[in-house]
């Protein structure tokens, strides 16, 4: 299991911050729509700068028609990112038509498909796309596993089930992870480090725990001695 740390810091500079407390650490960082629209490319290339090896995903969450979802994975391939994320919801054919567009280059970065957003509730979740999460996760997860992508965002809780319904090695990225217990805020299927544990997750995200510690660097080594457990 890695760690992923979320930037999700109110300035481009306190994000650099705190990578730069933590850049002694083998851990992912996840650039998402908020630092992203603000800061742009040159944010990832501050980034780089700090520490070359950082590997970057970009949380985009892209959702559109077909051919606009594959012109923009393939922009994506200029960032120098490492992973991307798309709505599974968009369909089966959009997120074939990404793969499909990727095709031609070597190296890509992982491409996962977002199933239930961790601020979802069932009650909510339902009244939106007519299903339980639990079911609905699952058909997300085997359409983006038949489309060809790597892996599929969800919460710790879907994790065992996806995997169960496509193959060990497709990837469960999993946020709303309170690594001890800590404060769930708005995200409401919330997991701890044990839980992701038994489900077999591969990705875990953590932010709000990191970046509001008095010291991100201690609770970063504290999860990563967790996670080999």
């Amino acid at each position: 299991m890695e760690l992923c740390v979320a930037l999700d810091l109110p300035t481009m500079e306190e994000n650099l911050d705190l990578i730069e407390k933590i850049q002694q650490y083998p851990v992912w960082l996840k650039v998402g729509l908020r630092s992203y629209i603000r800061d742009g490319k040159p944010f990832i290339d501050e980034i780089k700068k700090i520490n070359p090896e950082f590997k970057i995903f970009l949380d985009l969450k892209l959702y559109d028609i077909p051919n606009t979802m594959a012109d923009a994975a393939e922009s994506i391939m200029g960032l120098g990112v490492d992973m991307f994320n798309v709505h599974a919801s968009a369909g089966r054919k959009a997120m074939t038509e990404v793969m499909k567009r990727l095709e031609p280059y070597d190296n890509r970065p992982l491409v996962l498909a977002v199933t239930a957003l961790t601020s979802f509730d069932n009650e909510e979740f339902t009244h939106v796309y007519g299903e339980t999460i639990a079911n609905k996760a699952d058909q997300f997860a085997k359409d983006a596993h038949e489309a060809g992508l790597d892996g599929v965002v969800c919460s710790a809780y879907e994790s065992a089930s996806i995997k169960s319904l496509t193959s060990d090695t497709f990837i469960t990225l999993t946020p709303g992870i309170r690594p001890f217990g800590e404060d769930a805020g708005d995200q409401e299927r919330v997991a701890t480090i044990d839980v992701a544990h038994e489900a077999n997750v591969d990705f875990i995200v953590v932010g709000r725990p990191i970046y509001k510690a008095p010291n991100p660097a201690d609770v970063v080594e504290k999860i990563l001695v967790a996670l080999v457990q």
